[in-house]
């Protein structure tokens, strides 16, 4: 898969950076910590060990969708409240009986500090986590902290319709595009924005990150921050194949690869291969493969689709293919593919493409075998606005990090 060449240094993520010199309120406040198993320093060192080796005022954990040690396998598998096995301070899951942070939770604490790693796609549930924290702790003049990541797909390209509002939910409760190309630093500065409360939320920035780094850029290792998201070409595949949840074709659940094959006991590899155009292929390789989910759509049963090889990264357009590999299936087998019905993420009246693409014209489109060109020459309008938009709250550049964060985060 082409990437640039490798740097001499591999970036410094935002805990590494906040780390190397904390600043005193962090002995001095009571601090919620929202992160996961993933959020490590260089040296594999868990955040919260860390903070609390040195001495700071952990008072709660906040934890996303899949649990604080991203146990948690599929969408609607919820967490329970609970308690570190070590620090014995409370754990509270936001995706379980509530999904933000309740009165109770925010009198516990004074500051929040955020380190997840994010994919960089819309529907990815840590976006919309941090952004309903950004929104509670702006309302009661809190402020947040982000120790940035990488957008690991990238932050110099966008992709996608946004959403509109009768469709927004917790896969997309911001008028953003599938691929959004910014790091989480980025979307709480983008949430506070709008919330006209910029001031509340401070970025911690990495260092050594360009835009259009791709995550073997950073020179860092992987660590999965969900269960399906095994690898960084998960994440470089999930703007598309994320749409997959919204149909019975089989996404890669259940196997080794989640989002790297799918298919279906039905499907015609050959045959829908032959109705994608070439446009379609750039970057990509589609090789025929059968699996056999051990749990999930198709649990047990023989699936033939493909095992999607990521050739160059730079061209490779992951909505584009989702949307032209939906239309395919479609030509091939309108008669045995079917688009599931709601529930999905918390959603009971629209049907979970809808909620997915965040607009059912999109739906309707690939039913009528719409030309996709067309499709995206009709959201362009409103993606060169994000883009114009997105630009007041971008960190970083070309050339690394360019110091627009005008919060400073030592001082609270």
């Amino acid at each position: 898969m082409m990437a640039s060449e490798p740097k001499a240094m591999p970036s410094r993520f935002g805990c590494d950076v906040f780390l190397e010199n904390l600043p005193q309120w962090v002995f001095e406040k009571r601090l919620g910590i929202l992160t996961n198993h993933a959020s490590v320093t260089a040296d594999f060192v868990h955040v919260v060990d860390a903070l609390m080796s040195r001495g700071a005022r952990v008072s709660a954990l906040f934890s996303p969708q899949h649990g604080f040690y991203a146990e948690k396998q599929a969408n609607m598998v919820e967490s329970g409240h609970s308690r570190h096995r070590v620090y014995q301070v409370p754990i509270f899951s936001l995706y379980g009986e509530t999904r933000e942070p309740t009165e109770a939770m925010l009198k516990a604490i004074d500051v929040l500090v955020v380190d997840l790693q994010d994919v960089g796609t819309r529907v990815y549930t840590y976006g919309t986590t941090v952004g309903l924290c950004v929104e509670a702790f702006c309302r009661r003049s809190k402020p947040v902290v982000v120790l940035d990541r990488p957008n690991p797909i990238g932050g110099d390209r966008v992709e996608g319709n946004l959403v509109r509002p009768a469709y927004r939910s917790f896969v997309g409760r911001y008028s953003l595009p599938m691929r959004h190309g910014l790091t989480l630093g980025e979307l709480a500065l983008w949430v506070a924005q709008k919330k006209g409360r910029s001031e509340m939320v401070r970025v911690v920035p990495v260092q050594g990150w360009a835009r259009r780094d791709l995550w073997p850029d950073t020179g860092r290792s992987w660590i999965f921050p969900s269960p399906n998201m095994p690898s960084w070409e998960s994440a470089l595949l999930y703007p598309g194949m994320v749409l997959l949840e919204g149909t019975n074709v089989s996404e890669g659940r259940g196997t080794t690869l989640p989002f790297q094959v799918v298919g279906a006991p039905y499907l015609d590899p050959d045959a829908v291969h032959a109705a994608l155009a070439p446009w379609a292929l750039q970057g990509i390789v589609l090789r025929p493969v059968a699996f056999e989910p051990t749990f999930d759509k198709w649990r047990g049963q023989l699936c033939r689709g493909f095992h999607l090889h990521v050739t160059d990264a730079r061209v490779f357009c992951p909505y584009r293919f989702g949307l032209a590999f939906l239309q395919a299936v479609l030509r091939v087998h309108r008669e045995a593919f079917q688009w599931l019905d709601p529930p999905y993420e918390y959603e009971t009246r629209h049907r979970p493409i809808d909620i997915l693409t965040g607009d059912p014209r999109i739906r309707e489109f690939l039913e009528n075998d719409g030309p996709i060109m067309a499709l995206e020459k009709g959201w362009a309008e409103e993606l060169r606005g994000y883009e114009a938009e997105r630009q007041e709250v971008l960190l970083y550049g070309e050339e690394f990090f360019q110091g627009r964060c005008t919060t400073d985060w030592s001082t609270l």
